[in-house]
């Protein structure tokens, strides 16, 4: 007999005792009495993977830069500002479904795998249909090949979902690492490659669809389920209301995120658009690398500890507190040296890149405290609630946007850094209030972060300033030295705050043990179930913040 038949026919697990392994990827009670450490070593491992990516996509970009034209990044940009949206239709909603729910078995995950690859082919259909409507739309007939070939991706992306969704919801990031490298390096490999051999524009648009097929390829090799016939009367459709809330929360923020790109594309052109949508995916590659393994790990962590909501909310304002302690720094120093990072990275013809990157920096550290609202909404099981939050929240930044707008691309970047500033204690309050999450102990797991970044960001600008036009003399050189001296003296005056501020190192010491925990080792026998995953205790300020707050 075929094993892969006997594997995708196989019965749902209560209804055979003699298993097959994959069936194991159905239930995640082995995974408590380990949940800490699996979700430590998950952001450690998941961190080094997204570094990797950061190192690829660093290197893929800069060579990318200089093999091709603002125009080029520009004609893709308007394609990928719709693409994507249909591409994440199952990876942004299937898979929080499946991570989220207590209990699934294989006739309900092979009756969702049909349910997305059917809307997916539907959606790549449409997508490919809609051409001549992107094209007319930003004036631009070349749009109409690229839009027909950047629909295959949208159907490939449908195919791995639930493979996907399994290894989250088991924890098994090597395999999830595995597969996000590996699409990243293949997709840059190829688009170099046809760049260098004079493909312009194509060569991005090949990248933008080897990414989901080489992502699907990969998860099928790496997850051992497959998809069986669908089923009815499977119970499905709790998980579907569940999919289509949190993949309408994802259209929304998706539109918050590429109307500025539409704006920007509509009214100042493909040339402006390349050098705004390089400086904010340059500006967004270090939070993406600290956001996508916390999400990975995060989600499925939080999603057991949903009925404790003490040591939720505990172990959620820990890990807030970690987040501010590490980019609200990493902000400032984004903000002082956009221009010459710019200048280092893709060279003087993006010049016009490097104020708006700099603008993009002023954001970073509030925009991954305003994203963890979403671990609230998507593990207390509340993603109806986050999808009337993000109605508000498209409301508020497409208002900022069109204000912004008249000033061109910095404008518009100025109103997207104002969005999360505005946004980021109403979101967290809202998400928060089942497990009855206070603002006043949001401000004091963060506050001290938030001020000590303004010191240093003032302190080293005032100094480093005075020497700009001996720097901007020596080119890269100067803007290297520019960038050394503004990271030393920004990080020396915020670690000073730090220390003032808590009246000890305590915030510091929590943050190397944290990582010393995360470090991968061998688990000792005589570890309980009452060790499973407690959470690193907050410090006293911030407990009585949690204790009081109102």
């Amino acid at each position: 007999m075929n094993p892969s038949t006997t594997l995708s026919a196989q019965a749902p697990p209560e209804a055979n005792s003699a298993q097959p392994a994959c069936t194991d990827y159905f239930s995640t009670a082995r995974l408590r009495s380990e949940l800490r450490s699996r979700a430590l070593t998950g952001v450690s491992v998941t961190l080094i993977a997204q570094a990797c990516v950061f190192v690829v996509s660093t290197v893929g970009t800069i060579v990318l830069a200089r093999l091709l034209t603002p125009h080029d990044f520009g004609l893709v940009a308007m394609v990928l500002a719709f693409s994507f949206l249909l591409q994440n239709f199952g990876l942004n909603g299937f898979v929080e479904a499946i991570i989220q729910r207590e209990n699934i078995d294989h006739k309900q995950v092979s009756t969702l795998w049909w349910i997305n690859v059917g809307i997916n082919l539907v959606l790549a259909l449409l997508f490919w249909a809609l051409a001549p409507a992107i094209a007319w739309f930003y004036g631009e007939p070349l749009l109409k090949p690229i839009v027909a070939v950047m629909a295959v991706s949208i159907l490939f992306g449908g195919l791995s979902t639930q493979h996907q969704a399994l290894l989250r919801r088991n924890m098994e990031f090597v395999r999830i690492a595995g597969c996000d490298i590996g699409a990243t390096l293949a997709s840059l490999v190829i688009a170099i490659l046809l760049a260098s051999w004079g493909w312009g524009y194509w060569a991005l648009v090949a990248r933008w669809v080897a990414v989901p097929m080489v992502a699907t390829a990969i998860a099928w090799m790496l997850c051992g389920w497959r998809p069986g016939p669908p089923a009815r009367r499977t119970g499905v459709r709790p998980m579907l209301r569940f999919a289509f809330h949190t993949y309408g929360n994802f259209v929304l923020f998706y539109f918050c995120r590429t109307a500025d790109k539409i704006l920007v594309g509509r009214f100042h052109g493909g040339q402006a658009l390349g050098s705004y949508d390089r400086a904010y995916q340059l500006s967004m590659m270090l939070p993406n690398q600290l956001l996508s393994p916390l999400n990975s790990v995060v989600m499925p962590a939080f999603s057991r500890l949903a009925s404790d909501p003490a040591r939720y909310r505990q172990t959620y304002l820990t890990l807030l507190s970690m987040l501010a302690l590490v980019c609200m720094p990493l902000s400032a120093v984004l903000a002082l040296t956009g221009r010459d990072v710019i200048l280092v990275l893709l060279g003087p013809q993006w010049n016009s890149a490097g104020q708006i990157f700099a603008m993009f920096g002023l954001s970073i550290g509030i925009l991954m405290l305003y994203c963890t609202h979403s671990w609230l909404h998507l593990s207390l099981g509340t993603p109806d609630r986050w999808l009337r939050w993000a109605v508000i929240a498209f409301i508020v930044t497409a208002c900022l946007f069109v204000t912004g707008l008249p000033f061109g691309p910095f404008g518009v970047a100025a109103g997207y850094s104002a969005s999360f500033y505005i946004l980021t204690l109403p979101a967290l309050w809202y998400a928060g209030r089942s497990i009855d999450l206070k603002v006043s102990a949001v401000l004091g797991s963060v506050w001290k972060s938030c001020l000590s970044a303004i010191a240093g960001a003032l302190v080293s600008w005032s100094v480093v300033s005075r020497f700009d036009t001996t720097a901007e003399a020596f080119g890269v050189a100067g803007a290297l030295a520019r960038i050394a001296a503004s990271f030393a003296l920004c990080t020396s005056v915020y670690l000073v705050a730090i220390v003032v501020l808590h009246r000890g190192i305590t915030p510091i010491s929590q943050f190397v043990r944290l990582v010393y925990d995360m470090i991968p080792r061998v688990s000792s026998p005589n570890t309980t179930a009452s060790d499973s995953y407690p959470p690193i205790p907050l410090s006293t300020d911030e407990n009585l913040a949690d204790a009081g707050g109102v």
